[in-house]
Parts: structure tokens; C-alpha cells; sequence
């Protein structure tokens, strides 16, 4: 049985944990400019006019990329086309 301490100290662990989550950068909390940029490039996938961060993930394995796994998706098409692979 838990004491009365313990069960306020649980109880302010989760309000804790949730107020945290509801502090976390969502789409809605960021730049105008930022959300534009992403829907661009989120559209050119679509149109298949550029890679999914997926895809140029398994490009750069296949060219033994290292620290492909911390890269996001500029970095990995850089990495890319400087092996001399195909980014887009």
C-alpha cells in the first residue's frame, strides 16, 4: 500500500510528464516560414520529386555512410552526392 507521500509524489510525476508533452515543439508551435518549408518538401515527395529520409537512408547505406542514423535529411543528400551517389 502506497503512502499518502508517495501518492503525491506520483501524482506530481505525471502532471510533470504531461506538461512536458504539451511543451513539446508540435507543428502548430512552429514558424510560419518553418511549416512552409516543410509542406514544400513534404509536396515534392509526393510528386516523387524528392527522396523520403528513408530512402536516402538506404542510399547511404549502401554506400557505407557513417553516422547516417544522426543525419537528417540535408545531411544525408550532401553525404550522398559527395560519395557520388544519386540524392534526387
Amino acid at each position: 500500500m502506497a503512502t499518502q507521500k508517495q501518492r503525491q509524489t506520483a501524482k506530481r510525476n505525471v502532471k510533470k510528464a504531461q506538461a512536458g508533452a504539451r511543451k513539446k515543439q508540435t507543428l502548430k508551435n512552429l514558424s510560419a516560414r518553418t511549416r512552409t518549408a516543410l509542406g514544400k518538401e513534404a509536396n515534392k515527395v509526393r510528386k516523387g520529386e524528392a527522396k523520403t529520409r528513408e530512402q536516402l537512408n538506404r542510399e547511404a547505406a549502401r554506400l557505407d555512410i557513417r553516422g547516417r542514423s544522426t543525419m537528417g535529411k540535408d545531411e544525408l543528400r550532401r553525404a550522398i552526392r559527395r560519395r557520388g551517389g544519386k540524392a534526387d
